[in-house]
């Protein structure tokens, strides 16, 4: 199955009430389908943040991009999941994942758990908001029924599982832990690796009756007309890669428009990803792919 392509925004900088407005009526007028809010210290809250995405703007769905289940009590979370549901009209999709970071755990004062513990707390984390969303007994109750769409974002197998299970939306970062980097902050995998996890994530996606649609994140767009002398001044960010598994990264765009498209076409053909989301800086530069490859 082919999906349609649907581009999303994942919005990261913090701004004033009139500013935070113009950013999200420009995503809109762009032509974006989804505006995201990231879940980090030092980036904007994603609930306020999503309410006044919405009254500011009319088409775009809304989204979480992805929240860290370990930031949230499950019956709390429901709480704002509901509540945000309604006052965006409908809108919300909800993005959830394990956590990654632990200097952020640490800054919170919260306990950040070894991966097979944040897994747990994701996964009960899931299965009490599904049940929340239609307790009679807990209010209030999201607009959407039983509930808002599920992204869940990650790479490992036991968050792949899981997504598999419960997701209608799979977000794959492109990116995995770095064994020698006891931080938590992932690093790219070459396309060969993320071919892998897709398939993976496939195998345990098997018996769905209806396939899930397919994110990928897209961390850089470079318009460029000599793409290898673009990607030089960053390969210091990715040692573990030559400069060519650099330019193959599924997670860079560089190079003409026409490359641009043909590399996310092809993407779509090798891996599935029909759901593509820019950061916040590359908006705009992003646009002329997003116009060639609207309605494909």
């Amino acid at each position: 199955m082919v999906r349609p392509f649907r581009f999303g925004v994942n919005m990261i900088t913090p701004a004033a009430r009139d500013r935070w407005r113009e950013k999200c009526r420009k995503a809109e007028a762009l032509g974006f389908d989804v505006i995201t809010v990231a879940d980090h210290l030092g980036m904007p809250a994603p609930f306020p943040a999503l309410v006044a995405a919405a009254e500011a703007t009319e088409r775009p769905r809304l989204g979480t991009f992805t929240l860290n289940a370990g930031f949230f009590n499950p019956t709390l979370l429901a709480r704002e999941v509901a509540t945000t549901d309604q006052l965006t009209g409908g809108r919300l999709e909800l993005g959830l994942g394990a956590g990654y970071v632990k200097a952020e755990h640490d800054k919170a004062n919260l306990p950040f758990g070894t991966p097979g513990e944040r897994v747990a707390h994701l996964r009960a984390t899931i299965e009490e908001l599904d049940r929340l969303a239609v307790a009679e007994d807990f209010a209030p109750h999201p607009v959407q029924t039983p509930r808002p769409p599920l992204l869940i974002g990650g790479n490992g197998d036991r968050v792949l599982e899981l997504a598999a299970r419960h997701a209608e939306i799979v977000a794959f970062t492109g990116a995995g832990a770095n064994p020698a980097d006891p931080s938590g902050i992932p690093r790219a995998l070459t396309a060969e690796q993320l071919e892998e996890r897709v398939a993976a994530y496939r195998k345990f996606a098997a018996e769905r009756p209806e396939p899930a649609e397919l994110n990928l994140m897209i961390h850089m767009v470079m318009p460029t007309d000599d793409r290898r002398a673009a990607v030089r001044p960053h390969l210091g960010n990715i040692p573990h890669l030559t400069e060519d598994q650099a330019l193959d990264l599924p997670i860079l765009l560089i190079g003409t428009t026409q490359q641009m498209v043909e590399q996310l076409r092809a993407q779509r053909e090798r891996f599935g990803f029909s759901y593509l989301t820019v950061l916040e800086p590359w908006m705009e530069a992003f646009v002329p792919v997003m116009e060639a490859l609207r309605g494909e």
